[in-house]
């Protein structure tokens, strides 16, 4: 037995990329900052405050929502999986990007502070595992895409 799960809470770096491919398919990216306050050690140095940046990738439903609703600035709860790719640049160097592949958001800004009213929790079906159309970023048999397309 094995377990790929992750689970965040963070804000918005800018407001989803949203994107329709094959038949109208929604897909949304979306930029979520994490941050580890900062603290002294007891020999009085002191540790700024740490910021990561995770790349999610939405689909469907859940990326819909985001179109409508999701805005720079705002909390979101992410949870989803683990998945890493890589690609090849124009210049001939590889490079490995991790992306969390969202299966349930929910909106965590209250509404009096977004600019558009919020919806509070969408569940989404998870996504089929990676395939050998990982390489072509050709979808499997159930039509989601083996991977993030962005």
């Amino acid at each position: 037995m094995s377990l790929n799960k992750v689970m965040l809470i963070g804000n918005v770096g800018k407001d989803p990329d949203i994107r329709y491919i094959d038949s109208g398919v929604c897909t949304a990216q979306i930029a979520l900052a994490t941050s580890t306050p900062g603290y002294t050690l007891p020999n009085g140095t002191n540790v700024p405050e740490r910021t990561e940046w995770h790349n999610i990738c939405l689909w469907r439903r859940l990326a819909e929502v985001a179109e409508r609703y999701v805005h720079k600035g705002d909390k979101l709860y992410i949870e989803g999986e683990l998945r890493y790719r890589s690609y090849t640049d124009k210049k001939g160097l590889t490079h490995k990007v991790a992306e969390i592949w969202a299966t349930n958001m929910e909106m965590l800004t209250p509404r009096s502070q977004s600019t558009t009213p919020s919806q509070q929790s969408t569940p989404a079906t998870p996504f089929p595992p990676t395939s050998s159309n990982a390489e072509t970023g050709k979808s499997s048999s159930d039509g989601a895409p083996s991977k993030c397309p962005f």
